[in-house]
């Protein structure tokens, strides 16, 4: 019985660490260190029954979370290096599997070079599951690892088997599909409101217009993190195609009827682990809402995007020459008639660094029009790194399977949207019919599919 109060109160203060209550962090000593290297040994020996395991779990991920970030990163890297697999182990596995390939003896050789290469940190990893937070410390964990590792190589192999790790926790067949409403719990919309990175939630009111009738909302949940969002989308229901989020975030706009709905529109859609980052799941989030909303409205026969276009005005701060390049004669003349007259005006300084003067002159707007949705075709279809797209957005759902549909001129005049994407916002079309042809393509060919429109924008 001792044993499980030490645990009890050992997890009481992990809660209130990682909650955020207790938030003074602290150097670590050298006797410190020493402590926790033994505990870890502990760790990767596996000592103890049952109570043992969750109570020195429960120690380290509280000791873990009391320091600052270089004591985080000397136990990471202790982790990393002093706990991976015996290369002289696995040299003789490796000898031993060799000389009994093509012999009955060759599967048990197999498992035992298998078991030699099996790290240490991965025992060490799993017995955080032993106590109730231990997912979500894991998950925050490598939110830590992610931060260090650019600056120091020698954490990568942790990264990769936590990654793996995580993978395996986080399988899609795990987890569960909720539809979050008003009346979910309000530690619940607090989580949404937090984590919302595409259109802020600017109070309580502007939250609930985004749950109400005509509008629907959605979370993946793992089971040992049940008031955790890991990725959320929200939904609008209208009859038409989306080409303004503003409309969409008005909270004083008309409720839509929800029955005479022909299109869901997926407005915004947020990851909120970043220590899941490299795990996916957003695809099997939107075929399980598609699936949902199907079932729910059967009028539905059209599934697009709202999407932002964040990369834009970064590529073209790379590529200044695209700015230059996509103005025609014709966008010239039309431009001398309100006063620009060269790519020396100043104007061209305000584009390059997402300046929003000119959106609020409507004859200077209606001239920059067809240029910079030009411009913004060419990113979409043509700005590729590694054989993909340049942009984040449009990554997800080309890979996906979806189609550049409509480019949306100042569809978002907020001053973010206005200085990422000089306002300009894309539909991302999901076609049942051609998802899998899409999706097959892109993942082999790199081939992106967009609609005549969006192609002609594209020409040179």
């Amino acid at each position: 019985m001792a044993g499980n109060g030490l645990v009890s109160r050992s997890l009481s203060r992990m809660r209130q660490l990682m909650s955020g209550r207790s938030t003074r962090q602290v150097e670590p000593t050298e006797r410190d260190l020493e402590r926790i290297r033994s505990q870890l040994h502990e760790c990767a020996e596996g000592r103890g029954g049952e109570i043992s395991t969750r109570q020195r779990a429960a120690r380290l991920a509280e000791a873990y979370l009391r320091l600052d970030d270089g004591g985080r990163r000397a136990i990471l890297r202790m982790i990393a290096l002093e706990f991976g697999p015996d290369p002289a182990r696995i040299e003789a596995a490796h000898r031993a599997y060799q000389a009994a390939v093509g012999t009955p003896a060759q599967w048990d050789a197999e498992a035992q070079l298998r078991a030699a290469m099996r790290s240490s940190r991965l025992r060490i990893l799993t017995q955080f599951n032993a106590i109730p937070q231990g997912v979500k410390f894991l998950v925050d964990l490598r939110a830590d690892l992610l931060r260090f590792v650019a600056d120091d190589p020698l954490l990568k192999p942790l990264d990769r088997e936590l990654e793996a790790r995580l993978s395996a926790w986080f399988d899609v067949g795990f987890l569960e599909l909720q539809r979050i409403t008003w009346t979910s719990p309000a530690a619940l919309l607090e989580k949404l409101v937090q984590y919302e990175a595409v259109h802020e939630i600017r109070s309580w009111q502007d939250l609930k217009n985004r749950l109400d009738s005509d509008r629907r909302c959605y979370a993946f949940f793992h089971p040992r993190m049940p008031l955790e969002p890991l990725i959320f989308v929200q939904v609008a229901l209208l009859e038409e195609l989306a080409d303004d989020v503003q409309r969409l975030l008005d909270i004083e706009a008309p409720l839509a009827d929800a029955s005479k709905a022909t299109t869901a529109i997926f407005y915004s859609i947020s990851a909120t682990q970043t220590g899941l980052r490299g795990v996916s799941f957003g695809n099997f989030l939107l075929k399980r809402v598609v699936e949902d909303l199907q079932r729910d409205f059967p009028r539905l026969d059209t599934f697009a995007t709202l999407s932002p276009i964040p990369g834009l005005l970064r590529w073209i701060q790379r590529n200044p020459q695209e700015l230059a390049e996509a103005f025609t004669a014709a966008d010239w003349k039309r431009l001398a008639a309100v006063g620009v007259e060269s790519p020396d005006s100043p104007l061209f300084a305000e584009l390059l660094e997402g300046r929003s003067d000119w959106s609020s002159e409507p004859r200077l707007a209606q001239a920059l029009r067809e240029p910079l949705l030009r411009i913004a075709a060419r990113y979409l279809l043509n700005a590729k790194r590694d054989g993909k797209p340049v942009d984040a957005v449009a990554r997800f759902h080309l890979g996906n399977g979806a189609r550049v549909e409509r480019l949306n001129w100042l569809a978002d005049t907020s001053p973010k949207g206005l200085a990422q994407s000089w306002g300009l916002m894309v539909n991302y079309l999901y076609d049942p019919d051609r998802i899998e042809t899409n999706l097959e393509a892109f993942a082999s060919e790199g081939r992106v599919d967009a609609s005549a429109t969006v192609k002609r924008q594209a020409k040179r």
